[in-house]
This record gives structure tokens, C-alpha cells and sequence, in this order.
């Protein structure tokens, strides 16, 4: 093989190599989010049984209720409501400078006094490099959601935190939007309106997005996410 085909094949495994990375990165895209997923499908309580008639008692097993206890939220299946109370600012500010400078000389040899030289080519030789690099880079993002949303209560741990989790899908005429949440709650943090602020979630996951065409005319085409990933290196 001659030394211009290896470079040519050299050049084409390259290429060949680009191509599949920039199409990989393309396929590389999240699925999409569909409803009714079993990590935020609701828990059912089991129904109640009728317990067996006593006839000579006052207290029936699964009956009981406490004369001063409210109807918040503790037990596997009820509904509690969060109230969506997120709030979040950011700002970030950077500025990179870096500056080389070097210069090498090498004078012109001399042999009895005089110059030694390759024909019309003298031996003195000077080398300089300057680099430079500035960046800035600025950022400043703020965020807002608010509104509720209906979870249940999932499982009740041994020291009494609640496991809740739900979401909440609305079909619009242009494609679908959701929320989803889960976390865990105190049970003296739940309200007597049985309500509970996303502020006291602990552990909390809280993801509102959606699909359809206004979902997709807000994201990159796939060519566009790998010219701006740190794949691309210009």
C-alpha cells in the first residue's frame, strides 16, 4: 500500500468515525414521558373487611376512630394535596484570561570572523510564539411554579414519614402537559385543610414538562444538539 492510499484511508476511518458519533448523539434522545407510570401510579387500600359481629362489645375492629382526630392523611392510600410553592434564583459570572509569550534566537555562527552561511541561506534563526485565551462566561437563571396537585400516600415508614407520590396529566389541544411529584412528609407538617407545602417534602422529585407540538417546537433537532454538546471541538 502506498504512503498516499494509507493517508487517504486514514482519512476515511476518520470520517467514518465522525459520522457514526454525530449520528449516535442524534439517536441519543429521552423517552418521551407517558402517563399511568408505575412510579407514580396512586395506591389502592385495601378494601375493609366487615369485621365479625360482636355482639357483646362496643368497640368493632376497623371502626375505630378517634373522637378528636381530623381526616388528614396517614394512612397507606389516602389523598393528601401539595401545594406547588417552588421558587429558585441563580446567577453565576466568570472571566478567564491566559497570556504566553516566547522567543527564541539563535545567532549566526561565525568561524575566523566571518559568517557561516548554506549558499544564500545564513544560520540565524528566530523563533517567536505569542498565545492568547480570554472566555466570559455569564449566567443568570430564575425559576416559578405554583399551583397543587392531589398525591397519595404510597407507604408509611416505622417512624412515621409518609411515602407520597402522584401526577397529574391535562390534555390541551396542542399536545399534553404534566406534573409529577413524590417525596416524603411529616405527618405534622399535613394541614387540617389536608394540605402540605412542596417546601416540606423531603427527598422531593418534582417534574413538570410535557409532549406534543408545543414541546417539540421548544427542543433541537438532533443536529443541533451535537454542535452544541462538548463533542463539537471548535
Amino acid at each position: 500500500m502506498s504512503a498516499t492510499s494509507a493517508i487517504n484511508s486514514t482519512y476515511g476511518i476518520k470520517l467514518l468515525a465522525a459520522c457514526i458519533l454525530l449520528l449516535l448523539q442524534g439517536c441519543m434522545i429521552a423517552p418521551l414521558p407517558v402517563s399511568g407510570d408505575p412510579a407514580y401510579a396512586p395506591v389502592i387500600a385495601p378494601s375493609a373487611q366487615p369485621p365479625i359481629v360482636n355482639r357483646g362489645g362496643i368497640y368493632q375492629p376497623g371502626y375505630s376512630r378517634g373522637l378528636f382526630e381530623d381526616r388528614r392523611a396517614s394512612r397507606v392510600g389516602d389523598i393528601l394535596s401539595v401545594v406547588l410553592e417552588e421558587r429558585t434564583n441563580s446567577s453565576k459570572t466568570a472571566d478567564t484570561e491566559l497570556t504566553k509569550g516566547s522567543k527564541i534566537d539563535f545567532n549566526e555562527a561565525t568561524i575566523l570572523g566571518h559568517g557561516v552561511s548554506l549558499g544564500d541561506y545564513g544560520l540565524g534563526t528566530s523563533l517567536a510564539q505569542d498565545r492568547e485565551f480570554t472566555g466570559e462566561s455569564s449566567s443568570d437563571q430564575s425559576n416559578s411554579l405554583s399551583g397543587s396537585i392531589a398525591v397519595t400516600v404510597s407507604e408509611v415508614l416505622a417512624n412515621g414519614l409518609l411515602i407520597v407520590r402522584g401526577e397529574k396529566w391535562m390534555t390541551l389541544n396542542r399536545g399534553e402537559e404534566f406534573i409529577r411529584v413524590s417525596g416524603m412528609v411529616r405527618p405534622e407538617d399535613v394541614q387540617p385543610d389536608n394540605s402540605v407545602l412542596s417546601t416540606k417534602l423531603a427527598d422531593a422529585r418534582i417534574t413538570y414538562s410535557g409532549k406534543g407540538d408545543l414541546a417539540d417546537a421548544n427542543s433541537q433537532g438532533w443536529a443541533s444538539r451535537f454542535f452544541n454538546t462538548r463533542f463539537w471541538p471548535f
